[in-house]
């Protein structure tokens, strides 16, 4: 069962002077629940306007955008807004975590408008730097933290609202690769508990962990079959072993 269909999105813009600059063309594609997908394409090319468009950020010009059910852009602003608490967790690029704050306290951010108790709130933080492997280090302020746990910890913030997709938008785009390594384990990890899963990443090495590839190009997904099938079973095994090492 699909958790995401989308159907027939299409994004302009508004240029300086008026005119109207197409960005995504038709884009059709599902993506169901406890999938791993990865998204690869030239700058330029679309990627981070589709990643934003999924996120409930990004208001198509054509098209809908459907999780779980719910059409996400029927919604107005503020149901918009509390769907993305409740459906989406966001890692980026740069980290954006608050150096006066402890891990724990950068984890809980996300559930700071959430009418739930501080105690919770904290017990739901602890939780999920247990599940990125960062529970020792709970008290810890972001520069004490390598770069792999700061990634580890932009995850588990993520994570902390037990949202059902992670939307990863060039997530190791910053890191070296032993640091890269260390943050693709932990998305594994979660894959292989159900989590699902849409990551822009430029990285092929990277892509191929991932349950399905799909590129873009001109604002279009290439629809020649090949790109879209699922990863080949050796090359998928083979990258899923040598970043579960």
């Amino acid at each position: 069962m699909a958790l995401i269909k989308v159907e027939h999105v299409s994004k302009s813009y508004n240029s300086q002077g008026g005119a109207s600059v197409p960005v995504l063309f038709d884009i059709n594609m599902e993506i169901a629940a406890g999938e791993f997908v990865a998204l690869m394409g030239p700058s330029g090319s679309g990627k981070s306007t589709l990643l934003t468009t999924l996120g409930a950020m990004n208001h198509p010009s054509h098209g809908t955008v459907t999780v779980d059910g719910i059409d996400v852009y029927s919604l107005g602003d503020e149901r918009r807004a509390d769907f993305r608490r409740e459906y989406l967790g966001f890692v980026f690029q740069q980290h954006h975590l608050l150096p006066y704050l402890n891990a724990v306290e950068n984890v809980m951010l996300p559930l700071a408008i959430v009418p739930m108790a501080r105690d919770e709130k904290r017990r739901r933080a602890a939780q999920a730097l247990e599940r990125v492997g960062l529970a020792a280090k709970a008290g810890r302020l972001p520069n004490q933290l390598s770069g792999g746990e700061q990634g580890r910890l932009a995850i588990a913030r993520a994570l902390v609202n037990e949202a059902p997709l992670l939307l990863a938008d060039e997530p190791t785009g910053t890191l070296d690769t032993k640091t890269g390594s260390e943050v693709m384990r932990v998305f594994l990890e979660l894959n292989s508990q159900g989590q699902t899963i849409f990551m822009v990443t430029h990285n092929p090495e990277n892509a191929t962990v991932a349950d399905r590839i799909l590129q873009i190009k001109d604002g279009r997904i290439d629809q020649s079959g090949a790109l879209l099938d699922r990863v080949p079973e050796a090359t998928e095994q083979t990258s899923r072993a040598v970043f579960a090492d």
